[in-house]
């Protein structure tokens, strides 16, 4: 993947508020190298959880 499309690719994902799992794995290769990383299932809905919460403190809709 070239340089570019990765960048265009990654700023149309923040734009509809998609996670880039990608970037994650760069982090944490790069800041903690010795803790596991989630899987991209779990990864996806860590950053979901995050984002909009559980059942009972998220957003209405």
């Amino acid at each position: 993947m070239t340089d570019l499309f990765r960048k265009l690719r990654q700023a149309a994902h923040m734009m509809v508020g998609i996670p880039d799992y990608d970037a994650y794995l760069r982090h944490m290769a790069d800041h903690h190298p010795a803790k596991p990383v989630m899987d991209r299932t779990s990864f996806f809905r860590d950053r979901q959880q995050a984002r909009y919460g559980g059942r009972n403190g998220g957003r209405c809709c």
